[in-house]
């Protein structure tokens, strides 16, 4: 009787071992499978965070390609979120860890959208200034043009009236003359009996020539080529040069003027054939040419 009750007390106890064994698994495996649903979660939660820092890496990237100059604001703020998405993939699976970075993140985005807006009213500001600048440039580009096209024009007018107030001769003459015992002078065409040449010109009237002493210069070339008297030489700043037999001298008043001078014979006689005279201005410009020839 006793050795029955002892059996069916050691089927309770075995009974009793197999239900806290069979409970002790069932709970090893739930919390085997808590653990695993939880790091599931976690990893996905982990590569949430690296998408939302990516992505605001990629948006830092495009603003700073956008960027008409480099900024290092933007800069900065892309290479901290760089560091942030290696720290988050190496980091251990962590619940608070991962709120901290899920914190990290919405602030990050906050500081991206001020950082933009700051961005684009600088970039304004920029564009702004730019079309100020090109259009300063375009302005001065006009002035430029316009001030080129006033020296055109100022030098074509200087040069207009340089032209226009130039003396002018007409009736250009030249007498081969004998001067009398009495002084008098008569015209001749002979060699022997001509004492001096008279050259007479007369200048017209030009009322924008500039008034005063003026000086003209009177070439005589034998019938060699030879310059008669004695054979002075005028040269101007351009270059120009003459060899001159005699300068004359008179004041003009704007209005036409007779001048008239004299060409005294070399020491011997006049050279029989053809005489050239050439009357040349200040500047060395000629205003006329005479031909006649002694006999």
């Amino acid at each position: 009787m006793a050795e029955v009750k002892n059996n069916n007390g050691l089927k309770v106890v075995a009974g009793l071992l197999l239900l806290l064994l069979v409970g002790t698994v069932i709970y090893t495996v739930s919390l085997y499978k808590d653990k695993q649903d939880t790091t599931v979660k976690l990893n996905k939660e982990k590569e949430l965070v690296v998408e939302d820092l990516t992505s605001l890496r990629s948006e830092y990237d495009k603003a700073i390609l956008e960027s008409n100059a480099t900024n290092d604001e933007l800069v900065s703020a892309r290479d901290n979120i760089a560091k942030y998405i290696d720290s988050v993939k190496t980091m251990k699976l962590d619940i608070s860890a991962l709120g901290k970075y899920r914190r990290q993140v919405s602030i990050l985005t906050k500081e991206r959208e001020q950082l933009i807006r700051k961005v684009d009213s600088l970039t304004r500001s920029n564009s702004m200034l730019a079309m100020e600048r090109d259009s300063t440039y375009v302005e001065l580009e006009k002035q430029t043009v316009f001030n080129d096209s006033l020296v055109v024009q100022n030098t074509q007018l200087a040069d207009v009236v340089e032209r226009g107030s130039a003396l002018n001769i007409s009736k250009l003459s030249v007498d081969a003359v004998k001067e009398r015992s009495s002084g008098k002078l008569v015209s001749t065409q002979r060699a022997g009996a001509t004492d001096k040449f008279k050259v007479c010109f007369t200048l017209t009237n030009n009322a924008i020539a500039q008034a005063g002493d003026k000086e003209f210069y009177i070439e005589v070339l034998d019938p060699q080529g030879n310059v008669l008297g004695e054979s002075y030489s005028k040269s101007t700043d351009s270059g120009a040069s003459v060899t001159y037999s005699k300068s004359t001298a008179f004041y003009y008043e704007n209005k036409a003027l007779d001048v008239c001078d004299y060409i005294s014979k070399p020491a011997s006689d006049f050279q029989k054939g053809n005489y050239m005279v050439n009357v040349y201005d200040n500047k060395l410009k000629l205003l006329g040419t005479s031909k006649f020839a002694l006999k």
